[in-house]
């Protein structure tokens, strides 16, 4: 199973995450298809996602904080699904002397996801 992590915006607006995997069995209609890269020792201060995407990691190990401090390691070959497009955000820093190099899958905000909650 792929792990992933659902980081979303609670009713109070707060960022929060849960752990999971993507269920393989089934297939999410996106509407881009991007990459990044960020070069080693990066950080992004606090923001809310642009668009509700699944965030493909290549490259790189990040530290994400959520607005409520909670925290959790994203390691290559995870998933990131970001949903927190309003609310206070998060930010993430880059952990090791990798670049953080990933592709994002932009989805509608309705559409089913392939997630499972641990």
């Amino acid at each position: 199973m792929i792990k992933a992590y659902r980081l979303y915006a609670d009713a109070d607006g707060n960022s929060r995450f849960e752990q999971g995997t993507i269920t393989p069995l089934e297939f999410t209609q996106v509407k881009t298809l991007h990459f990044k890269e960020t070069a080693p020792q990066g950080v992004y201060d606090w923001h809310t996602a642009p668009d509700t995407q699944y965030v493909l990691t290549l490259t790189g190990t990040l530290e994400f904080t959520t607005s409520l401090g909670e925290t959790f390691v994203l390691r290559p070959g995870e998933v990131l699904i970001a949903m927190d497009t309003t609310g206070a955000g998060h930010k993430w820093r880059l952990l090791d002397d990798a670049p953080w190099k990933r592709a994002y899958a932009v989805f509608d905000q309705n559409t089913p996801l392939n997630f499972v909650p641990d």
